[in-house]
């Protein structure tokens, strides 16, 4: 029996959801807030997680995030009661197994769930490799652990990997962890630069050429898709592939075999491409710089890298792994951390990602030598600084915050938006005193307001206060039932 968690404020999809789940033998449990259903979520472990947009305390697509940090996330199925592309785009990028309008039949809804119960235990029961070879990859954000698991299929197969992400993030980390822990590890990976590679050089680097083939070819080279035979061809930067080789490598990778310049007769190879860039392809194909039937073909299986300053958590441990490593290199002494060192480390913004953070501690490095303390003194002048103007310019304005000097003019609301606001003001503070001196008799306080049943519940509901605000035993936080008391 799976354990399904209901995050949403409507009494009637809560019921009818709860109903679902119970029909196919499941346990369910119900949340009218975001706030309640995160907290749900951390108490009790959950296989599916029914989630409404459209919350009173927040978007429920903002709980996606911690859902699937959690130590065993659940499937994330998101309901809506107006779709949005945009929205669903996002749902599923961040990792959401479906994303279902409320008008959807129950059995349109069902399946959804029946699926997605299929797929969490078919991945538990086989699961993924749990002794991977990370060298170099350090952190356990959500976004990085998203990382790790494509990682892990891609290397139980030989699908090609297109690997995307910012320079610095670590897209060749990535493809050598994919060729180390496959079945052609103990074979070649053979790395192409496709940025750093003349145009005129690149046939002739790829394919290889015959002594002869052409002025000062006075002996036969091996190109280097030959040397990847058996083992991994990386080719990284692949958006600056030349047009002219784009086709002639899509024809390599459909035949497997190639023709070196000045050759007679095909050679053919068997290996492996994993692909990075950082650049966005699929827009290079649209402007008509890519060929698509080689976007297709790479991007088999992407892996998307997140930036550093979106991996929460991962700073510190990559610091110290880094300076570990670095201080080996060098014969140095370990190194400690002034408290200060790693204020300055997580209060810059990292825009060159990782490979600027090993190019900080170098220079840290090399600035302390044999002290054994790194302190801020000992960072870049250019990252000092840089933090430096940031406080400063931060600085007056929590200081007019704080004292209301020298803030510039308030800009005054317009007259009927400041009694409005007033008045939902006076009218909620109302409805509270209201529902607290009725102990939740919704009849009760009708008869004193004045309202009728039907107004009252609209008025509830738009100021977010319970109906059984004062009642006596208010519906417990776990139960199916929603916090709705009618009477």
């Amino acid at each position: 029996m799976a354990r399904v968690l209901i995050i949403d404020d409507e009494n009637m999809m809560c019921k009818m959801l709860s109903a679902m789940v119970q029909g196919q033998g499941h346990e369910a449990v119900c949340a009218q807030t975001l706030a309640e259903g995160l907290q749900q979520s951390t108490l009790r472990g959950f296989d599916v997680v029914f989630l409404d947009v459209g919350l009173p305390d927040g978007n429920g697509l903002d709980a996606i995030p911690p859902l699937r940090a959690l130590p065993q996330a659940p499937e994330i199925i998101i309901i809506t009661g107006s779709g949005n592309p945009d929205g669903a785009e996002l749902a599923i990028s961040q990792g959401a197994w479906d994303y279902i309008e409320k008008t959807s039949s129950v059995s349109q809804m069902a399946l959804p769930l029946t699926r997605a119960l299929q797929y969490r235990q078919e991945k538990q029961a086989y699961g993924r490799p749990v002794a991977l070879k990370l060298e170099g990859i350090v952190g356990a954000s959500p976004p990085l652990r998203d990382c790790i698991d494509l990682l892990a299929q891609g290397a139980t197969s030989d699908i090609n990997v297109l690997i995307s992400g910012a320079t610095g993030t670590g897209k060749e980390l990535f493809a050598r962890a994919i060729h180390l822990n496959s079945s052609r590890g103990a074979q070649n990976f053979v790395v192409v630069d496709c940025a750093a590679l003349p145009e005129n050089l690149v046939e002739s680097a790829l394919f290889g050429y015959e002594k002869g083939a052409f002025t000062g070819a006075d002996r036969a080279a091996t190109g280097l898709i030959a040397q990847a035979h058996g083992g991994t061809l990386f080719l990284d930067e692949v958006g600056e592939l030349p047009g002219s080789m784009q086709k002639a490598f899509l024809r390599v990778l459909q035949e497997r075999s190639f023709r070196p310049i000045g050759g007679k007769r095909e050679i053919a190879s068997d290996f492996r491409l994993v692909t990075a860039t950082n650049r966005d392809l699929e827009k290079m194909v649209e402007q008509g710089k890519f060929r698509q039937d080689l976007f297709f073909r790479l991007r088999s299986l992407v892996i998307n890298l997140p930036s550093l300053k979106e991996r929460n958590g991962d700073l510190v441990d990559l610091a110290w792994y880094h300076t570990g490593r670095l201080c080996k290199r060098y014969g140095l002494a370990p190194k400690g951390y002034s408290p200060e060192f790693l204020q300055y480390l997580s209060a810059y913004d990292w825009p060159g990602n990782v490979r600027e953070l090993v190019n900080v501690l170098e220079t840290a490095l090399s600035a302390a030598h044999q002290e054994p303390i790194l302190f801020p003194q000992h960072l870049p002048a250019y990252l000092r600084t840089k933090l430096a103007r940031a406080a400063v310019h931060q600085k007056p304005a929590a200081v007019a915050a704080a004292n209301g000097k020298n803030s510039p003019p308030v800009e005054l609301s317009p007259l009927d938006a400041v009694r409005k606001t007033a008045l939902a003001q006076v009218e909620k503070n109302y409805l509270q005193e209201l529902m607290q001196q009725a102990k939740g008799n919704i009849q009760l306080a009708c008869q004193v307001s004045g309202l009728s049943r039907a107004r009252l519940y609209s008025l509830l509901k738009q100021y977010d206060i319970s109906p059984s605000l004062g009642a006596k035993q208010p519906p417990g936080p776990g139960s199916c039932e929603p916090a709705l008391d009618f009477v």
